[in-house]
């Protein structure tokens, strides 16, 4: 049988529409039998069906399909859990709301609980439900997975819900005011030079960018051979801000970081500011135990009038650092496979990284200098307008400016 498929699909258009589901199969698995080598192909192409659903029903005509009143009703597939089992979607949410950190508005919102172990319980409550079945619902009601399979966080703190739900609640209340909040954070140090990067990137075939066999620093690319970005994150606005210096990652380079943000972006952005709010990890340069994080701090907060309010991410949740989900795994896909061979590379890069959700990344190169090693002594930490919170003032303070 020779059929072009042209008259094909002609075929299919004037018939398929005057037949129910079953007289479908039957047509398209004798016109597939009929056409012989190929005919599967042809007719899921012409049909508009699955090419698994075409060979079904070649095997079907094959072994003698016999006539049948039985026809699955127009949408008639399996009904979603949710209508077949009322309350599971409730159910669910109240579930995972114990264990999320903050408010179920809140920006920072995420889950620690497993699929698994939320089918297990739901299942205790009477419902049938599987885990994927709960993953595709947590997706619906506006949960996403952003964590890795790992269970342990690390040194898990007692008071690690507390905090988020803490820096929750005081982030919701800044963004809503129309106050300035941002997330702060040093990206991976990298090395400058023709050095190997992770990823790939379209090249000819058989034309490689070519790059060192060794990564060995070169201190005439930098004091240290490597390029060190301090991000800055408007989670308001979903705009980065990348400060990359070639020095020594040191709170003073995350401070100057911050103020250059402020001066280049923050208050034109945000006119009318009194606050400054900023989310930061425990540790690094800009941990809650770094005096020179906070003595610099309050040289900002002179030199700007804001009253800067810090709140750190307990020990051991890195990670779920706002920074690292919308501003620095993005400039990491943006730069895949592409050797850092200079700090105007890096800079243009980094400045070059856009989402088609709107963020926009600015980048600078920092030329100052960074000197390691210097200690804040008591009487100059004396001299902090520092207001520990009431909720750990370890992790959570304000530095008011001066009168």
């Amino acid at each position: 049988m020779d059929a072009s498929a042209e008259e094909l699909d002609e075929f299919f258009a004037t018939v398929l529409p005057h037949l129910n589901e079953v007289q479908r199969r039957v047509v398209a698995g004798a016109m597939a039998r009929g056409l012989g080598h190929g005919g599967k192909t042809a007719v899921a192409s012409a049909s508009g069906m699955s090419r698994n659903t075409v060979i079904k029903a070649q095997g079907e005509v094959e072994a003698g399909i016999e006539p049948s009143e039985r026809l699955r009703a127009e949408g008639g597939g399996d009904r979603p859990a949710i209508d077949k089992q009322p309350g599971l979607l409730e159910a669910l949410d109240e579930l995972v709301w114990p264990e999320t950190r903050g408010d179920p508005m809140s920006p920072l919102k995420w889950t620690l609980r497993s699929t698994y172990e939320l089918a297990r319980e739901l299942t205790s409550k009477g419902f049938t439900v599987s885990a994927e079945t709960v993953r595709r619902l947590l997706h619906q009601i506006g949960y996403s997975l952003q964590a890795p399979s790992k269970q342990v966080e690390g040194t898990t703190h007692p008071d690690r819900d507390g905090q988020f739900e803490y820096l929750n609640g005081v982030v919701a209340g800044r963004l809503e005011a129309g106050e300035p909040v941002i997330s702060v954070d040093t990206k991976k140090k990298e090395l400058i030079g023709n050095f190997s990067k992770g990823g790939r990137e379209w090249h000819l075939r058989g034309e490689p960018t070519r790059v060192n066999v060794h990564d060995f620093a070169d201190r005439a690319l930098g004091e240290y051979g490597k390029a060190i970005p301090y991000g800055i994150y408007d989670i308001g606005n979903d705009e980065g801000w990348v400060n990359v210096g070639d020095t020594a990652d040191t709170a003073e380079f995350a401070v100057h970081s911050i103020r250059g943000w402020w001066t280049t972006v923050g208050r034109d952005r945000f006119p009318d500011a009194s606050t400054l709010t900023i989310t930061a990890d425990c540790g690094g340069s800009n941990g809650y135990r770094v005096r020179a994080w906070k003595f610099h701090l309050a040289k900002l907060a002179a030199e700007t009038g804001l009253e800067i309010t810090v709140l750190h991410y307990p020990p051991g949740t890195s990670k779920w650092n706002k920074i690292e989900h919308r501003l620095f795994s993005f400039i990491s896909i943006n730069w895949r496979g592409r050797p850092l061979t200079d700090i105007r590379t890096i800079i243009d890069l980094i400045g070059a990284t856009s989402t088609q959700t709107g963020l926009v990344v600015r980048a600078v190169h920092d030329t100052n200098w960074y000197p390691t090693g210097v200690k804040i002594t008591d009487t100059e930490m004396g001299t902090i307008p520092l207001r520990p919170h009431d909720w750990h003032g370890d992790w959570n303070y304000t530095i008011n400016p001066p009168p």
